[in-house]
């Protein structure tokens, strides 16, 4: 934060004064990462107010500015769930059960439903009128049903709090190595109503949470806090605030609730920019980080693809878009003349299914695709509407690290590559790290695919198996990728019961222990 001005003597002696940072002036230089400065804007400088805060993200100096009434929201949200995780000792694994049934019991009751529901609609209305993406915004059956099923797993999921890990035995003493809560859980996530349930998880393990929904979903988010997740948390007796809802549309909610040290974890999904920001911010408060962002996965068909198993796997990865959603295709140049139809068959078929299909192709492998395919053009429906647009767009192979966020129209990324080697090389180095299929029928291909490609979900087939819920029947709170290098004894997908940390409760049985047993006094 650069609300406060350090007057500590530095060693070479020289001396700072100590203020208030209560304006900006346009020009103005702030300091970042030590050796570089960033310059007030006319339009941050004549925002800023006294009480106001200012933070200073030191990666890149970008300059956030925190409205007081923003700060305080943000702040007394994170009070609650601090002031709640200090009873949460005290709260039985029942009452924790207890929560989630209720919880769940809410959500499937038709006429709390209908009040969530009919949120939705308004800020569906709203996101629309704005040209915004409403794909993972609109609640449906199928995320309604979801959510009552995340719960539910969550509700018949083994307690872990106390759970003892490892006991080392010595004489006349033992140590055990306890599963305890964390802390409070700080949660910004895009506008997915179904994410509050994945949220709740760390309540599980007896954490806190706090989070802030994406503004298109605020109104949504509201009607679930009111109608089920608040009276849940009454009805199971936990205390109020053990899950908080910072509830402020602005940006800047996020970055003062990341930048509270009362954090224990801050985790983030969401665009990739943002998420990386929010990353940053939290980082530099001192808090650990588990970051969500940039996702679509690659597919890799090698000399030994089977063809029919090839167009499946594209078929069944390119149903919707979401962060494992096929975005870059290789195929090898010695099958490209029978798999790149197979390829343009499977995205066409995707593309009948919803509005039409967009496809990239990489400098010089244009002449793999047809020219009936060159030469068309195509509405693509995108969150600003309709646009027509060619089928087939030329593309750098720098830019194959771009994830296309499209709406109704399948968007993906083709390059003809010599062999699985480069493509697993163009993977590690432009990709975000994050789902990846090889397609061949070679089992020797796939362990060294296994042992060369740089992420956390890799598979034999369709890429959408990358999810908590689907695939380990846990909701998640993310799918990590490792774009900012991999995880600390973690797997990829983050669980509420994933949010943990150790505690060591020695129980000793011989009163004269001593660490200097010769000179020891005995009783």
């Amino acid at each position: 934060m650069a609300d406060d001005v350090d007057d500590a003597t530095g060693r070479g002696g020289a001396e700072a004064g100590r203020g208030r940072l209560t304006a900006l002036a346009p020009a103005m230089a702030i300091p970042y990462g030590g050796d570089r400065v960033a310059y007030v804007s006319q339009s941050l400088a004549d925002a800023f107010q006294a009480g106001d805060r200012l933070v200073v993200v030191q990666d890149n100096g970008d300059l956030l500015h925190v409205p007081a009434a923003v700060q305080a929201l943000a702040e007394a949200a994170v009070g609650k769930a601090h002031d709640a995780f200090q009873q949460m000792g005290e709260v039985s694994d029942a009452a924790i059960t207890d929560f989630f049934d209720a919880f769940a019991a809410r959500l499937a009751d038709d006429e709390v439903w209908s009040s969530i529901s009919a949120a939705n609609a308004a800020d569906v209305t709203r996101a629309q009128a704005r040209g915004r993406s409403t794909t993972r915004l609109t609640v449906s059956p199928a995320m309604r049903a979801d959510m009552i099923s995340g719960l539910q797993a969550w509700r018949d999921a083994p307690a872990a709090r106390g759970k003892v890990l490892e006991t080392v035995t010595h004489e006349g003493w033992s140590v055990d190595q306890v599963m305890a809560p964390l802390g409070i859980t700080g949660f910004v996530f895009e506008g997915r109503p179904n994410v509050f349930a994945d949220a709740t998880g760390v309540l599980r393990t007896g954490n806190t949470v706090v989070f802030r929904i994406g503004s298109d979903a605020l109104g949504t988010a509201r009607a679930i806090v009111a109608h089920a997740l608040d009276p849940a948390l009454a009805a199971a007796g936990l205390p109020k605030g053990a899950a908080a809802l910072v509830d402020s549309a602005e940006h800047a909610a996020g970055w003062a609730m990341f930048s509270d040290k009362r954090l224990a974890l801050a985790v983030a999904r969401g665009s990739g920019p943002a998420v990386t920001q929010l990353g940053a911010i939290a980082r530099q408060a001192g808090t650990p980080v588990s970051l969500h962002g940039t996702g679509g996965a690659w597919m890799v068909a090698d000399t030994a693809a089977d063809a029919a198993r090839f167009e499946a796997a594209a078929y069944h990865s390119l149903d919707r878009k979401v962060c494992n959603t096929l975005n870059v295709c290789c195929i090898v140049r010695e099958r490209a003349e029978d798999l790149v139809p197979v390829f343009l068959a499977a995205l066409d078929a995707a593309g009948q299914r919803r509005r039409g299909a967009k496809l990239h192709v990489v400098e010089g492998s244009e002449r793999y695709i047809p020219a009936a395919w060159r030469d068309a053009r195509v509405t693509v429906a995108r969150a600003q509407g309709d646009c027509e647009e060619p089928l087939v767009e030329r593309l750098a192979e720098s830019d194959l690290g771009r994830e296309w966020e499209w709406e109704e129209t399948p968007e993906v990324s083709l390059m003809i590559v010599e062999d699985a080697r480069q493509a697993v090389a163009l993977f590690n180095r432009y990709s975000p790290r994050f789902a990846a299929s090889l397609i061949s029928q070679d089992v020797e291909a796939h362990e060294r695919f296994y042992a060369a490609i740089d992420a956390p979900f890799t598979g034999d087939g369709f890429t959408r198996w990358v999810d908590g819920q689907y695939a380990l029947n846990r909701p998640e709170l993310g799918l990590s990728n490792w774009e900012h290098g991999r995880l600390f004894a973690r797997g990829g997908v983050l669980a509420g019961d994933g949010v943990f940390t150790v505690r060591a409760r020695v129980r000793q049985t011989d009163l004269n222990l001593d660490r200097n047993p010769d000179t020891a006094k005995r009783f």
